[in-house]
Parts: C-alpha cells; structure tokens; sequence
C-alpha cells in the first residue's frame, strides 16, 4: 500500500511542478515546450493508471504483482526496448535535417520511447502472451 501512495505523491508533486514552471515562464507554446509538457502527461498518466489499478488489487485484497502480470511487463519491456532502437535511430538520421535543439531532440526521444511502452504493454496484455 506504501508504494500505491508514493506513486500518487510522485504524480501530484510532478504535476505541480509543470504548473509552477507554466506560471513562472514565458510560454511559447513551440515545439520544444509542446513535446516537454507531452512527456511530462505520458508519464504521469501511466504512473496514475498504474496506481489506480494497485489501489483496486489492494482493496480486493489481491497481490500487487503477480506472475503474469510480471510477464506481461517484461515482454511488453522487451519489445518497447527493441522498437525504441529503431526509435533513436530515426531521430538520429533526422536530427540534422530538423533545427531543433539538442535537449528537444532527447525529448522528443523519451516521449516517443513513453509512447512505445505504452503501446507495447497494451499489445501484450490484449494479444496474450505466448505459451512456451
């Protein structure tokens, strides 16, 4: 149960942070900043969704992780880790014909690589895992 509020707290201070930066700066709104504020949310939304679904298996007093979910995250691991390769070598070959800054580039580089886990771990848990 400790660790279900510590990714609740982790998620609140995150995204006060954004607001506190929002507030304090000058915004843009241009690519950079767009691509920040996207991988903040990403990651965010998936800490909270993961929360919520311990917070369900504690109240059904079911354990926090069990075999086949620690299988559908290693697999859906894997994958995203295989496709984020093709991932950083697509932006390796477009960084010079795009001007953006180095840190956009990297995060841009973590949104998508957010965005592939995602993916993957939705593809795992719908398409099951293979037996054998």
């Amino acid at each position: 149960m400790k660790r279900t509020v510590i990714i609740f707290v982790v998620a609140l201070l995150v995204v006060l942070t954004f607001i506190l930066w929002i507030m304090n700066t000058r915004m843009a709104w241009d690519s950079p900043q767009m691509i920040m504020i996207a991988v903040g949310l990403v990651v965010v939304g998936f800490a909270v969704y993961i929360g919520i679904a311990r917070f369900k298996s504690t109240l059904r007093k079911e354990p926090a992780e069990d075999e086949l979910s620690k299988s559908i995250m290693t697999r859906a691991s894997s994958l995203s880790f295989y496709i984020s390769i093709y991932l950083w070598l697509f932006i390796m070959y477009i960084s010079g014909k795009v001007k953006w800054e180095t840190h956009t580039m990297v995060g841009a580089g973590i949104l998508g690589m957010a965005i592939i886990f995602f993916l993957s771990w939705i593809g795992v848990k719908l398409f099951g895992l293979r037996n054998g």
